[in-house]
């Protein structure tokens, strides 16, 4: 799910969005286990950013679920190979059920746009 906000006059937009790692068109996830699915999250969600002409360069803040916390290591070495420093503000948590049981979903909130600092 996406959807744009606009935080004022300054003309910044934010993009949320919440991916899980599914292959668009059979909509299962991929093989591979969790490493495979965040990877895939990852890359339906730079889509999804791209569309909004934006990308994960201007990610502030991304949520992580995991359906085992255990996972966080796994994931986070997939998660270092799309975002560089100064990374995004992050939070993990741990999942009684994904949809469709995943193993991972990964949503983030991204500028849009030019930031007006003035």
């Amino acid at each position: 799910v996406v959807s744009t906000q606009s935080t004022g006059s300054s003309g910044i937009n934010a993009e949320y969005g919440g991916q899980l790692g599914l292959d668009a068109k059979s909509m299962e996830f991929v093989d591979g286990g969790v490493q495979a699915q965040a990877k895939r999250a990852l890359e339906n969600m730079g889509h999804i950013l791209e569309s909004a002409g934006t990308g994960f360069d201007k990610v502030v803040k991304t949520t992580v679920l995991l359906k085992d916390i255990e996972d966080f290591a796994k994931v986070n070495e997939v998660y270092a190979t799309f975002f560089t420093a100064p990374y995004p503000a992050r939070a993990a948590y741990q999942c009684a059920n994904l949809p469709k049981y995943g193993l991972v979903e990964i949503e983030a909130v991204a500028i849009v746009g030019d930031v007006d600092n003035q």
